[in-house]
């Protein structure tokens, strides 16, 4: 039987405690997720674009990568931490320490997801949870996409030599949108700050485990791991600031009535 990681435990419990601290509705008085759109409009999503490539989490790791390619470091650094594994042990430990810490990720986004107040009707809490969910796993699909097209635009073969799927680390790119949405998630839920403040923090090392894991395994070097944390936060910034908007110009709602219910669109002009 394969025996989990504690931290993976302990993650689980916290997202099960995360899921008792949410109320009904925003401060605003609206559900999270019912302003939803897939009509931003074009300011919107330049806005949002340039905010996310502003993010430090996108530029920080962007500018990491390239200093890694001063004086052969990538390749230095790789070899060293697959020789001396310092912080999980072994290559094979390394390995499967990076599948969890991408499986943690997900659930923690998961259960922040659940947590964010979207509403006191059942309907009305369906419906908004669902469209939320709706952008974030565009978010995850867009990261995905983007970092399989890189892989084989790249065309870099892993330190390991099984393949020339080395950038950018998909693994990272995961782990990545999945934390950064939960850390978005976080700020709508009524929780401690202290609280917040230190799951968010958990949320940034699960990351950096993640992709550190992917170098300590031979199956990336540094600045594969570093472009796949840009990639994922860039989209998880993106996809939250252009089409979870408070403001959006269109917008579903959903309506109770004696017969049952009523789903409309509402644009505004």
């Amino acid at each position: 039987m394969r025996a989990y990681p504690l931290a993976h435990h302990s993650w689980l419990l916290t997202a099960f405690l995360l899921s008792l601290c949410g109320c009904a509705v925003l401060p605003s008085g609206s559900g999270w997720g019912k302003q939803a759109t897939i009509r931003p409009g074009w300011q919107a999503i330049k806005t949002a674009a340039g905010e996310a490539a502003l993010d430090p989490w996108v530029w920080a790791p962007l500018a990491g990568a390239v200093v890694f390619q001063v004086d052969n470091l990538d390749r230095r650094t790789s070899d060293w931490a697959r020789e001396h594994t310092p912080i999980f042990g072994s290559q094979s430990s390394a390995q499967k320490w990076s599948d969890d810490l991408r499986t943690s990720a997900a659930v923690l986004n998961c259960v922040t997801l659940l947590a964010t107040p979207s509403g006191n009707e059942p309907g009305q809490w369906l419906l908004n949870k669902t469209k939320g969910g709706l952008v974030e796993l565009a978010a995850i699909g867009s990261t995905s996409l983007v970092t399989g097209t890189i892989k084989n635009v790249a065309d870099r073969e892993r330190p390991n030599d099984v393949d020339t799927q080395s950038m950018p680390s998909g693994h990272a790119s995961s782990a990545a949108v999945q934390t950064r949405l939960a850390s978005l998630n976080l700020d709508s839920i009524e929780m401690d700050s202290t609280l917040r403040e230190a799951v968010k923090i958990g949320a940034g090392a699960i990351s950096v485990g993640t992709g550190w894991a992917r170098v300590e395994a031979g199956w990336h070097y540094p600045s594969d791991t570093l472009v796949g944390m840009a990639i994922g936060n860039f989209f998880a910034s993106f996809f939250n600031h252009a089409f979870l908007r408070a403001d959006a110009p269109g917008a579903l709602a959903f309506t109770a009535t004696d017969g049952g219910a009523v789903v409309q669109w509402q644009v505004a002009f």
